[in-house]
């Protein structure tokens, strides 16, 4: 499937498990992302996110979000949006 690059991972909290992301371009709730990284691989589905502990629907480039995931991600991976 074709994907995009929309952001680094900037940060990563082990509780709960949460990525801080620095977007590059426009996210929203109902995306299909993919992380990538030298030891990580994983694609999910947004379910909620996060800019300043508020919880927002879609964010664009330029913000920092938090996102919910599904294992532990490091800093410097690569955020990709899968395309439908």
């Amino acid at each position: 499937m074709p994907e995009i690059e929309i952001g680094k991972v900037g940060d990563f909290f082990a509780r709960p498990v949460v990525a801080g992301i620095d977007l590059t371009a426009p996210i929203k709730v109902g995306d299909v992302i993919h992380i990538k990284g030298h030891t990580t691989d994983i694609q999910m589905t947004v379910e909620s996110m996060q800019v300043n502990n508020v919880n927002v629907q879609e964010a664009s480039a330029g913000q920092s979000v938090g996102i919910k995931v599904s294992d532990r991600v490091r800093r410097g991976d690569t955020v990709y949006k899968v395309l439908p």
